[in-house]
C-alpha cells in the first residue's frame, strides 16, 4: 500500500480538498492508518461479495425503468404546471381576463363544498383528485355490474315481421295504422290516438279490452308517427303537418263525422295541435298525463319552478340538448333503446316512478307489452324521427294552449268593418276550441310535473281535469280495466254498443245528443 499510495500523493490530494487552514502538513505528521491485515480482509469480503451476488432479473430491470420513467413524467408535469403558473395563469394573462370572473363565481358558489374538507387540504388541489377518484370507483362498479352473476339477463331486441295497415297521403308518404274494435261502419265513436315518445301504433290504449270497446261501440286507431314502425319519414315535419296526417288517416279509413282524439304523455302535443288546426272535424279530446312545452313563454314563475325543480337532472339534460345541441342525443339514443338490446323503462324515458309504477312495470304483463311496443318503434333503426319528437316538443309550437280557449272574436280589421261597426254590431263568431276537453292527471305522476297540470288549468280553464289520488304516469292508463270503463263512461256517457246497421240514421245520437248524456261523477275539475 505504500508504494500505491505514497505519503507525498495522498497528502496533496488531501490539501487540494480543503480549503487552506493554515496547518502544515509534513512528513512527520502522522495519520491511523488500517492494517494490512484490515484491508486485506475486507477486500476479500467485497470480492466474495460481489461474486456471490445474483444477477439482475428483467422484471426488475422493467420495474426499475418505469420507476424512473414515472419519476420523469412527474418532473415533466411540476415542469409544465410551473410554465403555465408563471404564464397562463397570471393576471395579465388573456385566459384569466376572460374566464376569470365566470371560474371565481362557480368557485364562490360551490364553496360550501370545502366545509368537508380536512383544514390542512388545499380545495384546488384536493377537488380533482376527489372528483377522479369518484370517476374511477364508479366506473369500477360499472364494470363489477356487468359482471354480476345475479342480475337478469339482457334480452335483445327483435325484428318482427310487417303487419300494419297503411294509406297513402296526400305527399306520397305512407301511413301505418292499427284499428280495433267495431267496424267502422258500425262505430258510434271514432278515437283516433297518436302515440307517445319510443312507442308504435301497437299502444293504443295499453290492454284495453274489444268488449269494452265493443260495449261502447267504439272504433279505435292509433298510427305510427312519421318514421316510427312502419310509416315513412316526414322530410321537415311539425306539429301542423302532424295534425294534418291525422286528418287525412281519419278520411282514409272512413271517418265521415267528427271523431274523438286521445293523447298521452308527449303524444298529446300531436292531440294538441289536432284541435288547434283541425277542429272542425274533432268533437271532443281525452288527454291523460299530458305534457307541455317546459320552455313555454307563458309559464309563470311558479309553474316554470314546479317543471324544472321536480324533473331528474338527466331529464334536464335531454331538455337542454334538444333545444340547443339535438345531434347530440344520437349519442345517448344509440347507447339506450337503440343499443340493440332492452331496458328499463324509468331509465330510457329519464323519469322517477310512484310506488304503483313501479309495481306495474315488475309485471310480466307490462314487460311484455313494453318490449314488443319498442322493438316496433324503433324498426327502422334510425334516430332522426326520435330527436325530431324531442325537439318538436321543446320548441315554438306555433300556437299557445290559450288559444284552444273558447272566446268571442269580433272582425273589425279594416275601414268598411270598422265603420259597419258604428251603425250595427260587429260580426263575432266563436274561437278556440268548442268541443269537451277532459284531463287525466295521477297525483303521484312523477313524469309529469305538477307546473304542467297548473298551466293547463289556467289557461283552459274550460277543461274538466280529473285529479286521481295515488295513481302514476303507467297506472291509471296501462292494464286498467276500470280506468278505462271511466274514460269511456266520461267521454261517450252510457254504453250503447255499436250502431244497428237495420237502423235509420235519424235514430243515431246527435253530437249534441251526446254531450248531454251524464258524465262520470267521480271527476274534479279545477
Amino acid at each position: 500500500m505504500a508504494q500505491v499510495r505514497g505519503p507525498n500523493t495522498w497528502r496533496e490530494e488531501l490539501a487540494s480538498l480543503v480549503e487552506d487552514t493554515g496547518i502544515m502538513y509534513t512528513e512527520e505528521t502522522s495519520f491511523p492508518t488500517l492494517s494490512p491485515f484490515t484491508v486485506e480482509k475486507s477486500t476479500a469480503v467485497t470480492e466474495t461479495d460481489h461474486e456471490t451476488e445474483p444477477p439482475e432479473t428483467l422484471k426488475e430491470q422493467v420495474k426499475e425503468f418505469l420507476k424512473s420513467w414515472c419519476e420523469m413524467v412527474l418532473e415533466l408535469g411540476r415542469g409544465c404546471r410551473d410554465i403555465l403558473q408563471q404564464t397562463v395563469v397570471t393576471e395579465d394573462s388573456f385566459i384569466v381576463q376572460k374566464l376569470g370572473g365566470p371560474v371565481a363565481k362557480v368557485s364562490s358558489r360551490l364553496s360550501f363544498l370545502n366545509e368537508f374538507l380536512p383544514e390542512d387540504r388545499d380545495p384546488i388541489h384536493a377537488w380533482p383528485v376527489i372528483f377522479l377518484v369518484l370517476i374511477l370507483a364508479l366506473s369500477a362498479l360499472n364494470l363489477n355490474g356487468g359482471h354480476d352473476g345475479l342480475a337478469p339477463p339482457v334480452k335483445k331486441v327483435l325484428v318482427h315481421p310487417p303487419s300494419a295497415s297503411r294509406i297513402q297521403l296526400p305527399d306520397g308518404r305512407h301511413l301505418a295504422y292499427r284499428e280495433i274494435g267495431v267496424p267502422g261502419n258500425k262505430a258510434r265513436f271514432s278515437l283516433i290516438s297518436p302515440h307517445s315518445f319510443l312507442s308504435s301504433r301497437l299502444a293504443g290504449i295499453p290492454g284495453v279490452k274489444t268488449s269494452l270497446l265493443e260495449e261502447f261501440g267504439v272504433r279505435l286507431v292509433a298510427y305510427d308517427l312519421p318514421g316510427f314502425g312502419e310509416s315513412d319519414p316526414h322530410p321537415s315535419r311539425n306539429l301542423n303537418s302532424s295534425a294534418f296526417d291525422m286528418l287525412h288517416l281519419a278520411e282514409a279509413v272512413g271517418v265521415n263525422d267528427k271523431f274523438w282524439v286521445l293523447g298521452y304523455s308527449s303524444g298529446s302535443m300531436h292531440a294538441w295541435a289536432a284541435l288547434r288546426h283541425v277542429s272542425h272535424k274533432i268533437a271532443g279530446a281525452a288527454m291523460v298525463a299530458p305534457m307541455i312545452n317546459p320552455y313555454e313563454s307563458s309559464l309563470t314563475k311558479e309553474e316554470s319552478r314546479s317543471i324544472w325543480g321536480e324533473s331528474l337532472p338527466r331529464r334536464k339534460l335531454m331538455y337542454y340538448l334538444a333545444r340547443r345541441l339535438p345531434k347530440l342525443l344520437s349519442f345517448f339514443y344509440r347507447l339506450s333503446f337503440l343499443s340493440g338490446k332492452h331496458g328499463r323503462i324509468e331509465k330510457w324515458m329519464s323519469v322517477s316512478l310512484g310506488r304503483r309504477d313501479e309495481i306495474l312495470i315488475e309485471g310480466a304483463t307490462f314487460e311484455d307489452f313494453w318490449h314488443r311496443d319498442v322493438e316496433e318503434s324503433i324498426r327502422q333503426g334510425n334516430t332522426k324521427p326520435f330527436i325530431e319528437e324531442a325537439v318538436l316538443q321543446v320548441s315554438n309550437w306555433g300556437f299557445s294552449l290559450a288559444d284552444l280557449q273558447v272566446q268571442r272574436k269580433c272582425y273589425t280589421n279594416g275601414i268598411l268593418p270598422w265603420l259597419k261597426s258604428l251603425y250595427s254590431q260587429a260580426e263575432c263568431e266563436l274561437a278556440g276550441f268548442l268541443g269537451p276537453i277532459h284531463i287525466w292527471q295521477g297525483m303521484d305522476d312523477q313524469a309529469v310535473p305538477q307546473g304542467m297540470l297548473d298551466h293547463i288549468s289556467r289557461v283552459l280553464p274550460g277543461a274538466t281535469i280529473h285529479q286521481l289520488p295515488n295513481e302514476g304516469h303507467f297506472s291509471f292508463f296501462f292494464f286498467c280495466d276500470e280506468c278505462h270503463r271511466q274514460i269511456f263512461s266520461t267521454l261517450f256517457g252510457s254504453p250503447q254498443g255499436p250502431l244497428n246497421q237495420a237502423m235509420d240514421g235519424d235514430e243515431i245520437p246527435s253530437e249534441r245528443e251526446m254531450e248531454e248524456q251524464p258524465l262520470a261523477t267521480d271527476s274534479t275539475k279545477n
